[in-house]
């Protein structure tokens, strides 16, 4: 009877440290998982400003080098095409840093 109590003492210390064991493990991934879900989020919003940055920029040369034709006509639709790459690019990148922020 004795070794059969100390058996069932032994699997009953076994089970709580793993039981313990399994809670840190849950913790620590847990902890993990959050760091990365973060650090995907601020890489997103980068990626993002730095996209938004390179098409204005880009817009903005193409109606500057249009603007140096002296052509009127073409320095309208070189301004209006900017001005619609500018508009859909803050759009986009509006909609998207909302979608990143909400995750």
């Amino acid at each position: 009877m004795a070794t059969q109590t100390k058996t069932t003492d032994s699997i009953d210390t076994t089970a709580e440290k793993v039981a313990e064991f399994n809670e840190k493990a849950t913790a620590k991934v847990t902890e993990v998982n959050e760091k990365a879900a973060e650090n995907s989020r601020k890489a997103g919003a980068a990626y993002l400003d730095s996209y938004e940055k390179v098409v204005v920029q880009f817009a903005d040369g193409y109606e500057k080098a249009a603007g140096a034709t002296k052509v009127e006509w073409l320095q309208t639709i070189a301004a209006t095409q900017a001005d619609f790459a500018r508009e859909v690019t803050k759009a986009y990148t509006s909609a998207a840093r909302e979608l990143v922020s909400t995750r």
